[in-house]
C-alpha cells in the first residue's frame, strides 16, 4: 500500500476508535458486546481483511503496516479488535499461506468483507501453547472427515461462521506430529457451542467451548489438501499473530500512561497535585520508558518479519517483553490513582484486567522463552 493512503487508513482507524469506540467503552463493559454499528463501521472500512490480500478484497497490509495499524486498535478495549483479529490472523493467515486455490477464493472475500467470522480452533484441556497434547481426531472415512474432539477458550466461538479446527488425522501419531487443520462451518450437524466464558477481563471479546461430535465434513475442506501440514501451519500463523498481539499491548500501555499522567496532573493531595511528587513522576517514566521501547521492539521486529531475515525469535521477543510490559504499565496506573484505581468503571482498573491475558493466550510468556532459547541454542549449533 502506498504510504499516503497507508496514513489515510491509519488516521481514519484513529478517528473511529477515539470517537466511536472509547466513549462507549463503559457500554462495552457493562453489556458484553460490540455494538452492531461499531461493527458495521468497522467492515466498511475493511478492519475485518487488513492483513488479507488485495486480489481477495483484503487491504493486504504487510507486518510493518499492521502493527502500527494495532498501536491504534490496542488504544481502545482489546474486544474491539478481538472482533476480527481472527479474521486478520491466526485464522485467516492459515488459509491463505496453506488453503488451496478453491479454499480461498471461497472465504477469504466472505472474511475480508466481514460477511463470515473465522475461529482458530486450536486449544484444548491438554493443548494450549503447546499443541502436542491434542486429542481431537479427524479419520478420513471415503470422501469425507469425521472430527471428535473438544476445543476450548475459541475466540468468535458464539458468533463464528467458520471454525479453523485442528485434529489429528494420524490418531495413533504423538507429539506434533499427524496434525492436521480442516475447515468446518458453524451448523454442521455434531458441531455445537458452549456458553460464553465469564472471564475476569476483555468483556465483549466472546470466547466458548466448542464440540465435535462425530461432525462430518468433506474431505475437500483439508486445508491445502495434505494432512500433518496442521502444526505447521498453527506455529506460522502463531509467530505473526504473536508480533500483532505485542503491538496491541503497546498500545493500551500508551493508553494507560495516558490515564495515569492526566489524573496524576488533576488529582490533589495536601493542596498539590499528585504529579507534583517525585516518586509518582517516577511511576510515570518508568511505564513511558517502557512503552516507547516496547513500540520501537515491535517496529524493528516488523521489519524483519517483511524481510523474512527473522519470523520466529523476533515475534517471541517482541510478545514476551510487551504483554509483560503491559501488565506493568496497567499495575503502575492502579497505583496512581490509588484507591479509585481500584474501583470498577475507572479506565485504569479495566485496563488493568484487560492486560492480564496478554501473558497467556497465542503462547503464554512461558512458552516465548522456550521458543527464544531454543532457537537461540540452535543457531549455536
Amino acid at each position: 500500500m502506498e504510504a499516503d493512503e497507508f496514513a489515510a487508513v491509519l488516521a481514519a482507524v484513529r478517528d473511529l476508535v477515539r470517537k466511536d469506540v472509547v466513549p462507549r467503552e463503559e457500554e462495552i463493559e457493562d453489556r458484553d458486546e460490540i455494538p452492531d454499528e461499531i461493527r458495521r463501521k468497522s467492515a466498511e472500512m475493511g478492519l475485518f481483511g487488513w492483513a488479507l490480500p488485495q486480489e481477495y478484497g483484503g487491504l493486504g497490509l504487510s507486518m510493518s503496516e499492521d502493527v502500527r495499524l494495532a498501536f491504534e486498535l490496542g488504544y481502545t478495549t482489546p474486544a474491539f479488535r478481538s472482533l476480527f483479529g481472527t479474521n486478520n490472523g491466526i485464522a485467516g493467515q492459515v488459509i491463505v499461506r496453506y488453503g488451496t486455490e478453491q479454499q480461498r477464493e471461497h472465504w477469504l472475500p466472505r472474511l475480508a468483507a466481514g460477511a463470515a467470522v473465522a475461529s482458530f480452533a486450536l486449544t484444548e484441556a491438554e493443548a494450549g501453547s503447546d499443541p502436542s497434547g491434542m486429542t481431537t481426531t479427524a479419520i478420513r472415512d471415503g470422501d469425507s472427515y469425521v472430527i471428535t474432539g473438544t476445543k476450548r477458550f475459541i475466540t468468535n466461538a458464539p458468533i463464528a461462521d467458520l471454525f479453523v479446527v485442528f485434529a489429528r488425522t494420524d490418531p495413533q501419531a504423538r507429539g506434533t506430529h499427524g496434525i492436521s487443520a480442516l475447515l468446518v462451518e458453524a451448523g454442521t450437524p455434531g458441531v455445537s457451542v458452549g456458553p460464553r466464558d465469564k472471564k475476569m477481563g476483555q468483556a465483549g471479546a466472546w470466547t466458548a467451548e466448542v464440540f465435535f461430535d462425530g461432525a462430518r465434513v468433506p474431505a475437500a475442506n483439508l486445508v491445502g489438501g495434505k494432512e500433518e501440514e496442521g502444526f505447521h501451519a498453527a506455529m506460522a500463523s502463531l509467530a505473526r499473530g504473536r508480533l500483532h498481539i505485542a503491538a496491541i499491548c503497546v498500545g493500551l500501555a500508551e493508553r494507560a500512561v495516558e490515564e495515569m499522567v492526566s489524573y496524576a496532573a488533576n488529582a490533589r493531595q495536601g493542596g498539590h497535585p499528585i504529579g507534583d511528587f517525585q516518586l509518582v513522576q517516577a511511576l510515570l517514566a518508568e511505564s513511558k520508558a517502557e512503552a516507547y521501547a516496547g513500540r520501537a521492539l515491535v517496529l524493528d521486529a516488523a521489519a524483519k518479519y517483511d524481510s523474512r531475515e527473522d519470523t520466529k525469535i523476533g515475534p517471541s521477543c517482541a510478545k514476551l517483553f510487551c504483554s509483560e510490559m503491559v501488565g506493568r504499565v496497567t499495575d503502575r496506573a492502579v497505583q496512581v490513582h490509588g484507591g479509585m484505581g481500584y474501583i470498577h468503571g475507572v479506565t485504569a482498573e479495566r485496563l488493568y484486567r484487560d492486560a492480564r491475558l496478554f501473558r497467556i493466550y497465542e503462547g503464554t510468556s512461558e512458552v516465548q522463552k522456550l521458543v527464544i532459547g531454543r532457537a537461540l541454542l540452535k543457531g549455536a549449533r
